[in-house]
């Protein structure tokens, strides 16, 4: 299980993780848009989000530090845009901190099936902190 740090950004991600890369010397371990994703029916992609960064990835000194562009009409506070993420390859644990962290918090998006994961759901703990969990099995 690690715990990663997953920064947020208001359309120049790409900018970001390009600079981050060259910053820390290391490569771009995953760089998918939204346009990337799979289409579902019910949720049509705006042409303004094909390009954006659904989701990115760096090792830092052996620590993944995850990236994405906030989605066209989301919120996006500078400074606030941080969260941590749990990723495991237990389901169990990934469900046990989820509910417990859930009490008095804010669900974000409820523990479900992604077409990156079969476990995967977000929320804002009771102090405020946002949290994203992902089962990462085969």
């Amino acid at each position: 299980m690690s715990v990663d740090a997953y920064l947020n950004f208001n359309g120049n991600c790409r900018e970001a993780v390009e600079y981050y890369a060259q910053v820390f010397e290391t490569e771009i371990m995953m760089l998918t848009t939204f346009g990337d994703a799979p289409p579902h029916p019910d949720y049509p992609l705006p042409e303004e989000a094909k390009h954006l960064i659904m989701h990115a990835r760096l090792n830092i000194q052996g620590s993944n530090v995850m990236f994405s562009d906030v989605f066209p009409g989301m919120p996006f506070v500078q400074g606030n845009n941080i969260s941590l993420s749990i990723v495991s390859k237990n389901l169990e644990e990934v469900k046990s901190y989820f509910h417990k962290l859930k009490e008095g918090g804010k669900i974000g998006m409820e523990l479900q099936e992604t077409f990156w994961s079969k476990c995967y759901g977000s929320l804002t703990d009771k102090l405020g902190i946002e949290w994203q969990f992902n089962y990462d099995g085969e």
